[in-house]
């Protein structure tokens, strides 16, 4: 078996996936095929691009996306340590500057001495040697075509969206505020306080919006993918439903009247300047100009700069219950490895964490070592588990509590229950990582300053 492991995509699964292989002392040829050829979300070159938001989601490890992450820096994930270095103000989530982000990500990757950046778009796996695949939700017409005839399976797809982002400039002050929802953090967030005017007036015209045409085969299916909907499907499920969902005005009180608005719009900073801000939840397919016409009547965006609008873009991804164990590794063949929003692991940090158990297998398997199977009291552990373990009609799944295993004894209160739920899966990961002789290791240094 060949040493050096391929991996295919440039994402955060496939960084990921790269960087712990080659910091397991195992060389990687990593395959990204932009520039040369770019997708319909993609707009840079750069690895680890973010095309939906620019949040990874909280960092609290009593949110189960904060676990998720806790667990992650205890692996020693590429991917957090650039996000972190990248951070922008957020409230307790997590937010990066897009462009700073995917400039760290490139330069850690670029360099490793014992990884290998190839610009070139990959139509054939490799069936000699260990290979991740991690080409993401974007996967190329020619390398999908190739995983179905590999796997046997027929593509599952969903369609996946992206919120505009406007300048920071452009907004009215006058006519917004500045908050946190129940004033947790900082007052990251600027808010667009809406009357039940403005809003039934907002909802009206954004039902009556020209969308951009689907193609043949998404006419044919058009499923959407629940975490990351159009705000106008959400809106057509009910005149109600953006005020229960994305512009919920929970924990949120105008200063200029000590009132709770009908409705709020939320901005969230985009790059490290503070010069950007999208519009948190408003990922849309709407025509640019319609876009535009409904946005702009949103409190204090009616002279809005649309630095980008919303776009909805194909996703892909394979029936992993079928197809792999919870190592990732294909059941027809262990050493093809998948990783990523391919394997059903919804989120920008879901992807990164197959990615690194994927890339920690990967070279397990090439140094002869069994791979590993994370304890299920861990998200990430309990996250793999589902999607290559879930039966009936599966979904991809995002990290939540509902994976892991109850406690014992029950704990009734749900602030006391998700304390014990981190407190467990810290305990167990440094049981594990002790057993197994890991731990965190190849650290960025002075990459990026």
């Amino acid at each position: 078996m060949s040493r050096e492991v391929t991996v295919i995509g440039g994402g955060l699964a496939g960084c990921e996936a790269a960087w712990q292989i080659a910091c397991q002392g195992v060389p990687v040829m990593l395959y990204e095929m932009r520039p040369k050829r770019m997708t319909p979300a993609h707009r840079t070159g750069q690895l680890a691009e973010l095309v939906c938001s620019n949040s990874l989601g909280s960092n609290l490890p009593t949110r189960a996306p904060g676990l998720l992450k806790q667990e992650m820096r205890m692996l020693g994930s590429l991917i957090l340590e650039c996000a972190d270095r990248a951070a922008v103000p957020a409230g307790m989530a997590l937010a990066v500057g897009r462009e700073a982000f995917s400039a760290l990500v490139t330069e850690a990757i670029e360099g490793h001495p014992l990884i290998r950046l190839v610009r070139e778009e990959v139509t054939s796996i490799p069936r000699e040697g260990v290979t991740v695949v991690a080409t993401g939700p974007l996967t190329s017409d020619a390398l999908a075509q190739e995983i179905v005839a590999l796997l046997g399976e027929d593509q599952l797809y969903f369609y996946d969206a992206m919120a505009p982002i406007v300048t920071l400039e452009s907004i009215d002050e006058q006519k917004v505020f500045r908050a946190s929802r129940y004033g947790r953090g900082e007052a990251d967030y600027i808010n667009c306080p809406m009357t039940r005017e403005e809003y039934d007036r907002f909802v009206e015209a954004l039902l009556s919006a020209e969308r951009i045409p689907l193609r043949d085969f998404e006419r044919e299916d058009p499923r959407f993918f629940e975490a990351c909907l159009p705000i106008e499907v959400l809106a057509a499920r009910g005149h109600e439903a953006l005020a229960h969902g994305p512009l919920k005005p929970v924990g949120l009180r105008d200063p200029r009247t000590g009132q709770r608005p009908y409705a709020v719009v939320q901005l969230r900073q985009d790059n490290l300047a503070g010069t950007l801000y999208n519009l948190v939840g408003f990922q849309t397919n709407l025509r640019w100009s319609e876009q535009k016409r409904v946005f702009s009547l949103i409190p204090g965006l009616e002279h809005a700069e649309w630095v980008r609008f919303g776009q909805m873009h194909r996703n892909t991804y394979i029936n992993s219950p079928r197809l792999l164990e919870p190592t990732l590794q294909w059941r027809g063949d262990g050493s093809l490895l998948f990783a990523g929003q391919i394997v059903g692991t919804e989120g920008y940090m879901g992807s990164a964490a197959s990615g690194l158990v994927a890339g920690m297998n990967a070279a397990r398997l090439v140094r002869g070592e069994q791979p590993i199977i994370l304890p299920t009291t861990t998200m990430l552990g309990a996250l793999l588990y589902y999607v290559t373990r879930a039966t009936g009609d599966w979904q991809p799944m995002k990290p939540n509590f509902g994976l892991l295993p109850p406690l014992t004894p029950a704990v009734r209160s749900k602030k006391a229950r998700y304390e014990a739920y981190a407190e467990r899966s810290k305990q167990d990961l440094e049981t594990f990582l002790v057993a197994q002789g890991l731990g965190a290791s190849c650290p960025l240094g002075n990459v990026g300053g």
